[in-house]
């Protein structure tokens, strides 16, 4: 039986996992946390949505970043300091603006894909993940916004999605909690949302329970392929001795590291980190309960996203931040998204909140790198940007059926 290790114990990593066992092969997996989902699958905007599969390589991307770069609370913030890396993937990303609709369509295609694999497992498996099948209703304050919608949807619909316009009046009906004043929606009735950290911690059980052997707790220090093998050097603190293991093949879903372990096996995979901000609003009593959405909401302009999480939690994700490998969380960052829900929620009580940020690894494509490595038994399943939860199924079953290809059981 051949032996695969995978770098990374997030929602790709353990969705791989789950793949690979599924098709015979031995599995170990890796990870420098002490359980699975402990970075950018700890908190993230739940939304499993196909309807937020465009892609932001557009020439308005760049000039919304230049623009909003001395406002410490845009929705997308540029931190203007020198930095090889980000400027030159930036410049990447500005190449890829032709290819802007052709991968709009693909990710839309992928996150359809995804979501029988992904419910498939949940139902297989008995994992309770705050699963919400309402949909997502985005909401739009202006007919420029609106019309800007209306050109993205061509695009969602070219890829597979339906995507229904919506008045006013219909969005308070979809969703009667919400407030404010609003020019129109688009509602997509396929989406749904969920937890992604009791997700992938409950698949990470079901992988165990399969067989797989799960390392927590280990530094990954560095990858060595000899030609037909690869070794994995690991300790469990940075002045512990190192241990090494081998193994017949290695897939890497190690998020913003992914791109130093590819450089070790000889190959580009040109991640940036982009910082993510979410808050969870803790529901406390029914007057709260009652006043918070049910369906999940994505605000174009805010660049925000929501999903309830069972009856007592709210959660508001979003915004991008070019800031390199920071983990800090702003207040200028949070604030927003907390006036964001007095705004459109406004008997939500908001004393309980909870902040987290995290570091979304993105490609300048914005498409996840999935397939094989120039080497033999390299593999990649990583850089999905802000739709690791919604892609990740998807990507998962692809990448085991190349390791199947390449590397047979038997």
């Amino acid at each position: 039986m051949k032996h695969i290790a995978v770098v990374g114990a997030g929602i790709t990593g353990v969705t791989t996992c789950y793949a690979l066992l599924k098709r015979g092969y031995k599995v170990t997996v890796l990870d420098k946390h002490r359980y699975a989902a402990m970075q950018t699958s700890f908190a993230n905007g739940g939304q499993l949505s196909a309807s937020n599969a465009e892609v932001w390589t557009q020439l308005s991307t760049i000039l919304k970043g230049i623009k909003w770069m001395l406002r410490k609370d845009a929705p997308l913030l540029v931190n203007p300091k020198p930095e090889w890396h980000k400027y030159s993937w930036m410049a990447e990303f500005m190449s890829n603006i032709p290819n802007y609709k052709q991968n709009t369509i693909e990710s839309t295609r992928l996150a359809i894909a995804a979501r029988e694999h992904l419910f498939s497992w949940a139902k297989q498996e008995d994992i309770d993940f705050n699963l919400e099948t309402r949909g997502i209703l985005h909401i739009y304050q202006s007919k420029h916004e609106y019309d800007e919608a209306t050109r993205v949807n061509s695009l969602l619909a070219k890829g597979g999605l339906d995507r229904q316009s919506v008045s006013v009046d219909e969005m308070k009906t979809i969703e009667p909690a919400l407030c404010g004043d609003l020019y129109a929606g688009y509602y997509t009735a396929s989406d749904s949302t969920g937890d992604i950290h009791k997700y992938t911690r409950g698949l990470a059980q079901a992988c165990q329970r399969l067989g797989a052997s799960f390392i927590y707790d280990v530094k990954v220090n560095s990858l060595h392929h000899d030609g037909t093998s690869v070794r994995i050097d690991f300790s469990q603190s940075d002045n512990a001795a190192t241990q090494s293991d081998v193994f017949d093949g290695i897939v890497i879903c190690a998020g913003i590291e992914s791109r130093k372990f590819a450089g070790q096996l000889g190959d580009r995979v040109n991640i940036y980190p982009v910082k993510g901000y979410s808050i969870t609003v803790n529901l406390p009593d029914e007057k709260s309960q009652q006043a918070a959405p049910w369906v999940s909401l994505l605000d174009d302009n805010a660049k925000l996203v929501t999903s309830r999480l069972g009856a007592d939690r709210f959660r508001v994700a979003g915004t991008a931040e070019f800031n390199g490998e920071n983990y800090d969380i702003r207040d200028n960052r949070i604030r927003p998204m907390i006036n964001w829900v007095r705004r459109y929620f406004p008997d939500v009580d908001t004393e309980h909140v909870v902040p987290w940020a995290g570091l979304r690894p993105m490609m300048p494509n914005m498409m996840p790198r999935v397939g094989a490595g120039k080497l033999p038994g390299v593999f990649y399943n990583t850089g999905h940007g802000h739709l690791g939860w919604t892609l990740s199924a998807a990507t998962a079953d692809t990448v085991s059926a190349v390791v199947a290809q390449r590397m047979p059981t038997s």
